[in-house]
């Protein structure tokens, strides 16, 4: 088996052009399967049944292995026997019928309308304080991803008619509003905006000298709003586009129109606000319903 392992990873370098990195999770992966077959006394591809491949799975699992890693782990075996029944080394994909776990999918964090607005509340007494606020209130306004906002352009943005367009994942455009508060601090941000960037510079967000911003400068400066203006918790990028998604979520109920302003490719994405919306409606009736209280 081992050499079948080895001739697999050459076809991934050579003929796939797959990274040394991701090689090296597939090398990885692939010899924790060998362990495990040499323990069994399975030494050729034929020997190797479904029944193996979800045992090992298995015991992956009980050692604390991630539903996403075996997953991981699963399309390494699966990827290698396909490549196994082309080259006519296998008569079978043995993991074709076998699946992961499901790892537990985590609601994102949200922050409610009061907090958002503390914390956007800040003193807009320097240039650079105004381009944070526009910043921030872009983010909550439009929903869009760091990297949105960090490459945003100015030809791409259009406040006659309240609108942008951002390029998102997958290289896909779309149009979001932008709000009327979000707006005006584009506008203010605009008219200072020349202190710091060239007239041919062509990004929005512009750092102290004039390039256009990092994500990590993005990151650092909402950290430092949210702790002057006293926030409870951790405030990041991503924090601030959940809240908009929750929060146009609860208001409309419109799943596929929150899905076309967030840039998701699959609705299946989006409906993880749901549950929100639902732990939200949950917590409204249990502090409402006379029979529904907690002794």
């Amino acid at each position: 088996m081992k050499s079948y392992v080895t001739n697999f990873l050459g076809y991934l370098k050579t003929e796939r052009g797959l990274s040394p990195r991701t090689l090296q999770a597939y090398r990885r992966d692939l010899e924790q399967l060998l362990v495990y077959l040499g323990a069994e006394g399975i030494d050729r591809p034929e020997k190797v049944t479904q029944h193996h491949v979800r045992a090992f799975i298995a015991q992956r699992h009980r050692q604390g292995l991630s539903g996403k890693s075996l997953q991981r782990l699963l399309s390494a075996i699966r990827s290698m026997f396909r490549w196994m029944l082309r080259e006519g080394f296998a008569e079978h994909n043995p993991a074709t019928p076998v699946r992961a776990p499901k790892s537990p999918r985590h609601l994102p964090a949200t922050l409610d309308a009061d907090t958002i607005g503390q914390l956007l509340d800040i003193p807009c007494d320097t240039p650079l304080a105004i381009r944070d606020k526009a910043i921030m209130e872009l983010f909550y306004s439009s929903g869009l991803r760091l990297s949105e906002l960090a490459t945003l352009r100015w030809e791409q943005v259009d406040l006659g008619s309240g609108m942008v367009t951002v390029t998102g994942k997958g290289n896909r455009s779309r149009m979001v509003p932008v709000g009327r508060i979000a707006a005006k601090a584009l506008l203010e941000w605009r008219k200072v905006w020349a202190k710091f960037a060239p007239l041919e510079e062509p990004h929005v967000f512009v750092s102290q000298r004039g390039n256009p911003i990092a994500t990590r400068t993005i990151q650092a400066r909402i950290r430092h709003w949210a702790q002057r203006q006293g926030m409870p918790q951790s405030i990041y990028p991503h924090l601030l586009r959940h809240s908009f998604a929750s929060h146009m979520l609860e208001s409309s109920g419109d799943l596929r129109a929150v899905q076309e302003l967030l840039g998701h490719a699959d609705i299946s994405t989006t409906q993880i606000y749901t549950h929100l919306d639902f732990q939200h409606l949950a917590s409204v009736y249990d502090k409402a319903h006379p029979r529904a209280r907690k002794k």
